[in-house]
């Protein structure tokens, strides 16, 4: 079987976040799609291991930040390769508190969306989550960030908790 095939799907490439009692959590995601339009919904899909995981199973909530294609790849490092845990992904980027309460990072974003979350489906490592939208901005007309893109073009990397991971060599 060649899992490489995976690569033909396509994907976006997201800031997920979340938020409790002031506390913030965000990670890049690729896994982010709308799955119904009355009411409007997304799904995001998260890695059990990663704090935004953690931070949107206790508040029952997420933002989705969607990033432009232009996005510099050391944004998008500081989102997808440290922790929430271990840094303040926040501290210097511009970024707005939603309806929500979750932290809506607006650098280099084209739309924000907050969702409440209304159903869960454990997928294994991960879980996908299902939100009801509060809240949706277009922010921007510039382009969009493919994972096609990033990967390809702009020579990006999946961390091992991401949902494209795949194990070489």
């Amino acid at each position: 079987m060649n899992i490489s095939a995976l690569y033909k799907i396509s994907y976006g490439l997201y800031i997920v976040t979340s938020a409790k009692e002031k506390k913030f959590a965000g990670q890049i995601a690729n896994t982010v799609f709308q799955v119904t339009s009355e009411p409007p919904k997304l799904a995001v899909c998260l890695n059990k291991k990663n704090a935004t995981h953690e931070l949107v199973m206790e508040s029952g909530v997420f933002g989705v930040s969607v990033l432009e294609k232009e996005t510099p790849l050391q944004f998008i490092g500081k989102f997808g390769f440290k922790s929430s845990r271990d840094i303040n992904k926040f501290e210097g980027v511009n970024f707005k508190i939603g309806k929500t309460g979750v932290p809506l990072v607006l650098d280099h974003s084209v739309a924000i969306f907050e969702a409440e979350v209304r159903g869960k489906c454990d997928v294994g490592t991960h879980t996908l989550f299902i939100g009801e939208l509060v809240n949706a901005e277009l922010l921007s007309d510039a382009e969009v960030m493919s994972y096609a893109y990033y990967h390809f073009i702009k020579g990006g990397k999946a961390p091992k908790t991401a949902t494209v991971y795949i194990k070489t060599g």
